[in-house]
């Protein structure tokens, strides 16, 4: 049979809005990430741990929300799960403008980021299943710069805007922008496929098993990039390049851009090996240029291979973990991969932040090469070295 010369779209319409309204919300959890520690010590008198602890247990509740959703998106299909976690994403929102106290601002932290992760896995599912089979690690490398943009404009237009509007003002037209995207949701008719009606369900489960394994290696990869985030204008105060270190982000947003729609696609025809071997060289790359930093551009030229390396990594690994697990079982494997991720993400910092005293920032970073390498070996032993055939 000849092949087509048009190829099934991955950027329908449906597509087109799982994308922006997942960048809105992205976009809104970055936004208050790293902007509500310092509306914490200005409006309660917070010590620095305390308003860290604010801003950080927004990513315990995006872990809950993905724990509780990936077994139900299975059940109860992707589309009921993205309107449920939308409606309790307003509710929630609204909380904040209550002047509740600190530990109020913290519970309002902890259910809306339950929210969150209750819309991304169902929207990380919805946009699984909505591209064609054939163009899936293209379709999944485009959706996720929905999440890289969100989280380079965030906190890039945040942290500008603060500077001439109120943090309450700055929510509400957050607020107005995610209302805006969600009306054009009834428009979204596509769903996961889900457990035959009156079928058994089974006991709860909030892990795949099939992906675990290749869990770890996004661990590992995620505890790496953790320091990154936690730590890197620490590092810029003490190197004196704090002017070079506001630009880190939007450098390692420019390669991830630059990139992706290539890699997506070779992805789909050559496979994950070509794509993913080189991001964890170049990633570790990356970490140890940054670890000798001495110099704006030097630091930029870290922040670059950075974005190349984890960037592409995160799709990649992605597209693997759908392949290697049951087809219906899609929202269970998006769930456990931003599982693995988030929980290097969130308590990386925590246990880095120990060996600091001993190795310095610059250390650290070069340390963490070792982590990217054990990213690797599992990766190798869990897939790598069985992918034979050029599909995801």
């Amino acid at each position: 049979m000849s092949k087509s010369k048009y190829r099934a779209k991955i950027w329908t319409p449906e597509f087109i809005i799982i994308f922006l309204f997942h960048f809105i919300v992205m976009f809104s959890m970055y936004s208050t990430l790293v902007t509500v520690g310092s509306t914490a010590i200005e409006n309660y008198g917070a010590a620095p741990a305390t308003a860290g602890f604010v801003a950080s247990v927004f990513i315990v509740g995006v872990l809950a929300g993905r724990a509780l959703t990936g077994y139900q998106v299975n059940n109860m299909g992707a589309q009921k799960i993205m309107y449920i976690g939308t409606v309790f994403f307003f509710i929630t929102y609204a909380l904040y403008f209550i002047d509740g106290g600190l530990y109020f601002l913290i519970a309002v932290r902890l259910l809306n980021g339950i929210a969150t992760g209750v819309i991304s896995t169902a929207l990380n599912t919805l946009a699984t299943v909505s591209v064609p089979p054939e163009r899936r690690g293209e379709g999944i490398s485009y959706f996720s710069l929905s999440m890289v943009l969100g989280s380079a404009v965030g906190p890039f237009l945040s942290f500008l805007v603060l500077e001439h509007i109120s943090f309450n003002t700055m929510l509400t037209c957050i607020g107005l922008a995610v209302l805006a995207v969600s009306l054009m949701l009834p428009l979204i008719r596509i769903n996961n496929t889900m457990r035959p009606e009156g079928a058994p369900r089974g006991r709860f489960v909030m892990i795949d098993k099939d992906v675990l394994s290749m869990g770890f290696s996004v661990l590992f990869m995620g505890l790496a990039y953790s320091a990154v985030l936690s730590f890197l204008n620490l590092y810029a105060i003490e190197l004196d390049l704090v002017t070079a270190a506001s630009m880190f982000f939007l450098v390692y947003s420019a390669a991830i851009l630059m990139t992706r729609p290539v890699t997506g696609r070779m992805l789909d025809k050559y496979g994950a090996n070509v794509i993913i071997y080189p991001a964890f060289i170049i990633m570790a790359a990356g970490f140890f240029t940054l670890g000798q930093a001495a110099a704006g551009g030097v630091l930029l030229l870290a922040g670059f291979l950075i974005g190349l390396g984890f960037g592409n990594f995160q799709s990649v690994a992605q597209a693997v973990c759908v392949k290697i697990a049951k087809r219906e079982n899609v929202g269970l494997v998006t769930s456990t991969f931003f599982i693995m991720l988030e929980i290097g993400l969130g308590f990386g910092p925590f246990f880095l932040g120990m060996i600091v005293p001993f190795t310095g920032y610059g250390g650290l970073y070069q340390l963490l090469v070792l982590s990217i390498a054990a990213g690797l070996v599992i990766f190798h032993a869990v897939y790598g070295r069985h992918e034979k055939k050029q599909e995801i």
